[in-house]
């Protein structure tokens, strides 16, 4: 894999939109595609998570992982583009598991302690990311 490729080796071809993503889970519990979007936040421990955003801010974010913690992004990514290839699907993220991301994104105690209740996201398991130069 080259310097911009991370976890299986995967081409941008046939690519999706974040946006016509959220359309395919409006109508579909589960999702498998090729996306391509906004990275708005790296795991600042390791980068074993990145959160994607669309350009539209009333859209919801999608909390990225990676398929078997096979491969971590780089920590100075945020506002790059990425594709990333795997399946996205609802969840409910614990309020343990929210706070403990909260602080691996670095966030304040206040911000941390403000974490009350569980929430349902929108996430993604990535089989293969190619990180986009511009």
């Amino acid at each position: 894999t080259g310097k911009n490729q991370f976890g299986e080796k995967i081409s941008s071809k046939g690519a999706i939109t974040y946006d016509q993503l959220l359309v395919q889970l409006s109508k579909s519990d589960k999702v498998t595609a090729k996306v391509k979007g906004r990275v708005s936040a790296v795991c600042q421990a390791k980068g074993c998570w990145m959160t994607i955003v669309s350009d539209d801010a009333s859209k919801p974010s999608m909390f990225v992982k990676f398929k078997d913690y096979g491969f971590f992004m780089p920590k100075d990514i945020s506002g790059k583009q990425v594709i990333m290839q795997g399946e996205a699907y609802y969840q409910t993220t614990s309020v343990e598991e929210l706070k403990h991301y909260a602080e691996d994104e670095g966030l304040t105690k206040e911000a941390i302690a403000s974490i009350t209740q569980p929430k349902k996201e929108l996430k993604f398991m990535a089989s293969g990311v190619i990180l986009l130069d511009k």
